[in-house]
């Protein structure tokens, strides 16, 4: 149904898609697979309109396409539901979902909001989700919001003459696993009326969902896999070029960590996020915070950073006792924070490499108010090279590079600073597996280095893995510690047991 064909895409300094084939046919889930930088975003960008090929062909039914924009890739059946969402969350569920097509609804010049309603409901109906279509947007849950891009796409049914294509990209990297079965049934259910296209870092959903894989690498498609020949190990091993090291978290590079407290709570509680928590950070040490969602892990490293202002309790760092609270006055005692949302309040997207590397110490970088760029620009050097980050140079505009780039600028802005705490807030979510064994490199070597880390983990088998300590958290509570040496750490079960 949709097809290309030796598809070409070149960036100033980077070939991004190498004479790519890749199809889709009807009724089809097909896997989309790679490393940060294997090529995938910029495929679908091609596939969406975003980007225009430099080479190769597009074909619908067997018609030749090329799409100057995303509005006339959907007039073909093209959607996409995007990673990081694509709604405006102070609109109402109607308002997104007919979103630049109103004038449907449209009578002498006013619109029919009853109309609009109504159509909202159907097509609310298609993705099994019951809400009130005048809802605000942003008083919905992030599983609720991905459903409505979903039904946003659907509405594409009635506009065209042709079959669907939807591109899914990353839609489960934030929600639960009762949340991702509930897609996952949704989406095979929809197969009767679309195709997919499913990109996701999580090896286990991809063979689960798709029909096919498609594995890439450096720009080209290296493999194509049916799912009845799929092996996790297999692909991996072709997505990274080599056999991913079994030592996945390095273990074996943990040391003992040392005497100095970084880092002390002592019974400090904030409102209702949690209460009563306690717990040392020593220097060297990975200490993690293992709960379930919305069980205070987020808030406590939002109170270190300054973000949340505790209630009651002692919050100690390097020995001063802290009365205030704020961003600026943590970062002056050495506190680097890696948010979730990387995007939203890690990296600055319009600024390039290097100004994301120095926003947070340009005090050491101007003189009477001037920069010194020269200066700026040879310390991005020497972190993109130490870390290895993908990018043409150190004027690359880091809202273009891939997620796993990304937060290795984010890292290299707090480590190239000094800052010898580290919060991780979910510091693997969305990456590849490649990705994430460079973040565990890079946090071995900071506590090499003397720095301590407090991890809220994207798995529990990463929390085992890395951790020194563990803390589980439940309702906002201190459940269990338990201390994670080498050969002795706990199991899922252990955890589980006490998280729930």
């Amino acid at each position: 149904m949709y097809e290309l064909r030796k598809v070409d895409k070149k960036f100033p300094g980077v070939h991004a898609l190498k004479a790519v084939d890749f199809k889709v046919n009807r009724g089809e889930i097909v896997g989309l697979v790679g490393e940060n930088g294997a090529g995938k975003s910029t495929l679908m960008k091609v596939i969406y309109g975003a980007y225009q090929p430099d080479g190769g062909t597009i074909t619908i039914d067997g018609t030749a396409v090329r799409f100057q924009n995303p509005r006339q890739a959907m007039e073909h059946g093209i959607g996409m539901v995007f990673q990081e969402q694509s709604l405006i969350t102070n609109l109402t569920v109607m308002e997104n979902i007919f979103l630049g097509y109103e004038a449907q609804f449209v009578k002498f010049g006013v619109i029919d909001w009853k109309a609009m309603a109504e159509a909202a409901r159907r097509q609310l109906a298609k993705v099994k989700l019951d809400i009130n279509p005048a809802t605000i947007t942003s008083e919905l849950s992030f599983a609720q919001r991905q459903l409505i891009e979903l039904a946003k796409v659907l509405t594409l049914e009635e506009r065209i003459d042709g079959d669907l294509v939807i591109l899914l990209d990353e839609p489960t990297s934030v929600l639960a696993k009762e949340e991702v079965e509930l897609l996952f049934k949704l989406v095979r259910e929809l197969t009767n009326r679309a195709s997919f296209i499913f990109v996701s870092h999580r090896m286990d959903e991809v063979l689960d969902l798709s029909d096919r894989i498609y594995v890439m690498k450096d720009g080209e498609v290296v493999d194509v896999v049916d799912h009845d020949a799929a092996e996790v190990d297999a692909i991996q091993h072709k997505m990274v070029g080599r056999d991913v090291d079994k030592e996945y978290y390095r273990e074996q590079k943990q040391q003992p960590y040392g005497d100095e407290v970084l880092v002390s709570f002592d019974t400090v509680s904030a409102g209702n996020r949690y209460k009563d928590i306690s717990f040392d950070l020593h220097r060297g040490e990975v200490l993690c915070l293992v709960g379930t969602e919305g069980s205070g892990r987020e808030a406590i490293l939002r109170t270190i950073f300054g973000l949340q202002t505790p209630t009651s309790g002692q919050v100690t760092i390097k020995g001063q006792p802290i009365s205030s609270f704020n961003a600026r006055a943590s970062v002056d005692l050495g506190v680097g924070y890696v948010p979730r949302e990387r995007k939203v309040e890690g990296i600055v997207a319009g600024m390039n490499v290097y100004e994301n590397m120095t926003l947070s110490q340009m005090q050491n970088y101007s003189n009477a108010g001037v920069l010194r760029t020269g200066e700026e620009k040879s310390l991005a050097r020497t972190w993109i090279e130490r870390l290895a980050i993908k990018t043409p140079n150190e004027n690359k505009d880091c809202g273009g590079l891939s997620g796993g780039n990304q937060q290795k600028v984010v890292l290299a802005k707090w480590r190239s600073g000094g800052s010898d705490i580290i919060l991780l807030d979910h510091p693997t979510r969305g990456l590849d597996i490649g990705a994430k064994e460079d973040v565990y490199e890079m946090i071995r070597a900071m506590c090499d280095d003397g720095a301590g880390i407090i991890l809220v983990a994207d798995t529990l088998e990463e929390a085992i893995g890395l951790s020194h300590t563990i803390l589980v958290v439940k309702d906002g509570e201190f459940q269990k510690r338990f201390d994670g040496r080498p050969g002795d750490k706990p199991s899922l079960y252990d955890l589980v047991h006490h998280m729930i």
